[in-house]
């Protein structure tokens, strides 16, 4: 099975598909298996270092997710270290400040004024992403955000460096982008989703009819970018110690899909708990995998085996092949009956997922699901 301490201490070298993939330089095979120290722990931070002496400047009035977001990440570095906030639209006042973000209507990385609100910006994070243009957390995150990682992982070597910084990217950033410059995420919604960053981040404003001590917006405005960074810094962390060290154990199961069944179209996990769906699609298309991966075989922390079926790349909800419809929402005996193999425990109601008391019973689930789809 894989331990915690083999995912922490993986054999860099083959995690570097993702990163050749995106035009970048791999720098993997330089940090050995052996290290002592783990690239993967976050840094506490000195707080015995002295605040910035720099001034960041923001607009005043009602704050959102993405300058509250980009003052915290500038003060992640240390040149912009715990640095005083100034919140207006005076030009005169915003002149003098040390770098400005999310007002001014300049963007010009050299005089270190990001603004985004001018008619002329059509800035992208890169060509992967192109129907998202930057807002002013995005800007920041462009040009400064390995230094944000790296200030809280300073022993991830380049290659892990780069990884992080475009998982987090579209893991969290781009999302950020999309809502303050009015980009849909699809051309139809079925609901709302009000519990996103970005909106509880707008519900910290003091409301219109709010009275009390506690209302100073600028005072609100700190909540704000604590909560982002708070945020920034849980997917951060799940990117960097969990998402990176599973590149190689994925890879692994990619290249020995013709052992766990003739199709390749069966993949199997010692152990569950691997984050193996976005690196799994990296490694298809880095292997040219043909024909594609439609079930994933793993054990639970019960010992349980499991089949999940893989979901179509870009869509959460969606199966290349799903479970038989039979199967789904029966459980244990009967559903060992109307699948004709022993063992089974459960299928969930919408084929996704289902269980079975042994790998070869699970494998016989896989099989049997591929079967039934190409006679369909």
């Amino acid at each position: 099975q894989v331990t915690k301490a083999a995912l922490l201490f993986l054999n860099f070298a083959s995690a570097n598909s993702f990163v050749r993939e995106r035009g970048l330089t791999s720098a993997f095979a330089t940090m050995s298996t052996t290290s002592p120290s783990n690239p993967f722990k976050r840094t506490k931070f000195n707080s015995e270092l002295p605040p910035s002496t720099k001034v960041i400047g923001t607009h005043s009035g009602t704050f959102q997710c993405d300058e509250a977001l980009g003052v915290w990440l500038l003060r992640q570095i240390p040149e912009y270290r715990q640095s005083k906030v100034v919140r207006t639209r005076d030009q005169e006042i915003l002149d003098k400040l040390d770098i400005v973000i999310d007002v001014g209507g300049t963007y010009e990385h050299s005089a270190l004024r990001y603004d985004h609100h001018q008619r002329s910006f059509d800035e992208t994070f890169d060509e992967h992403h192109t129907a998202t243009k930057l807002s002013a957390s995005g800007l920041v995150y462009k040009h400064y955000g390995k230094e944000v990682i790296r200030a809280h992982y300073p022993d991830l070597n380049d290659a892990q460096l780069n990884i992080a910084y475009l998982k987090m990217y579209d893991s969290f950033m781009e999302a950020i982008d999309g809502i303050d410059t009015g980009v849909e995420i699809a051309p139809v919604c079925a609901y709302k989703d009000s519990t996103g960053l970005s909106a509880r981040v707008g519900r910290l404003n003091p409301r219109w009819n709010e009275e009390g001590d506690d209302t100073d917006p600028d005072q609100r405005f700190e909540i704000a970018s604590d909560l982002c960074g708070r945020d920034f810094l849980g997917v951060l962390e799940y990117v960097v110690e969990s998402q990176i060290p599973a590149i190689q154990f994925v890879e692994e199961a990619v290249l020995a899909r013709m052992d766990v069944d003739s199709s390749g179209e069966i993949i199997k996990f010692g152990s569950g708990g691997l984050p193996w769906k976005s690196i799994l699609y990296d490694m298809e298309r880095k292997h040219k995998v043909d024909p594609l991966i439609k079930f994933v075989l793993y054990t639970d922390q019960g010992g349980m085996w499991r089949i999940q079926a893989v979901s179509v790349e870009g869509q959460g909800f969606t199966n290349r092949v799903s479970l038989p419809a039979e199967w789904r929402g029966v459980r244990d005996a009967d559903l060992s009956s109307i699948a004709g193999i022993p063992g089974c425990t459960f299928c969930h109601n919408s084929g996704f997922i289902g269980g079975n008391e042994s790998y070869d019973g699970v494998l016989e689930m896989a099989k049997a699901a591929l079967a039934r789809n190409e006679e369909s």
